[in-house]
C-alpha cells in the first residue's frame, strides 16, 4: 500500500448559504453539465506497486475519461485532473474526443495516442491512493467537470483495484 504525505489545505468559508450548502455535500453527490465526465478508475494497479520508470507498473494505474455527447466533440487540452493531496495533471496539447469515445490516462512514460485512446502523465510516481481519495476532473476554463470520491472498503467490492462510474 502506498503512503502519501498529505499537505492540509485551509479554505475560506463562503458567505452565504447556498455555497455552504454545496459544499456541505458529498463529493459524489453533484452532478456536472459537462460533456466529460469520468468513466472509471484503476486506482490500484495490480501486483505489487512499483513506480520505477523501467520496469514498474505505474502505467497500469489509469483513469478513463469519456465524451457522453452525443454530438459535440470535446479537445482535452488544458483540461485538469487532481487528487485530494493536489497532485494534477493537465493536458498539455490537443486531444479530441469524439462523441462516445474515451481516453485512458496512464501514469508512466509513454507516447500519447489519438488513435490508441491514451495519454500518459510523463511522471512515474501514482497519483492515486490505494484506500481512498477523490478525483476531480476541471475544464479548460477552470470550472468542475465532474468529481469522484472513493474508499477501497466501500466502493470496491471485488477487490480488484477498479471502480466504474457513468457506466
Amino acid at each position: 500500500m502506498r503512503i502519501r504525505t498529505r499537505l492540509a489545505v485551509a479554505g475560506t468559508a463562503a458567505a452565504t448559504g447556498v455555497l455552504a450548502a454545496v459544499a456541505a455535500a458529498p463529493a459524489q453527490a453533484a452532478e456536472y453539465s459537462s460533456a466529460l465526465k469520468i468513466k472509471g478508475i484503476q486506482y490500484d494497479a495490480p501486483g505489487r506497486d512499483d513506480n520505477r520508470c523501467s520496469g514498474g507498473n505505474t502505467k497500469a494505474e489509469y483513469l478513463t475519461i469519456k465524451n457522453y455527447s452525443s454530438s459535440k466533440t470535446v479537445n482535452l487540452k488544458g483540461y485538469v485532473v487532481k487528487d485530494a493531496a493536489g497532485n494534477r495533471y493537465q493536458f498539455p496539447a490537443n486531444h479530441y474526443l469524439q462523441p462516445g469515445d474515451y481516453v485512458k490516462l496512464r501514469g508512466g512514460k509513454g507516447t500519447d495516442s489519438d488513435a490508441n485512446n491514451v495519454a500518459y502523465r510523463q511522471n512515474c510516481n501514482f497519483m492515486w491512493n490505494n484506500d481512498k481519495d477523490t478525483i476531480y476532473l476541471y475544464k479548460s476554463s477552470g470550472d468542475r467537470a465532474d468529481v469522484h470520491s472513493y474508499t477501497k472498503r466501500a466502493n470496491d467490492p471485488d477487490g480488484n483495484g477498479y471502480i466504474n462510474y457513468h457506466g
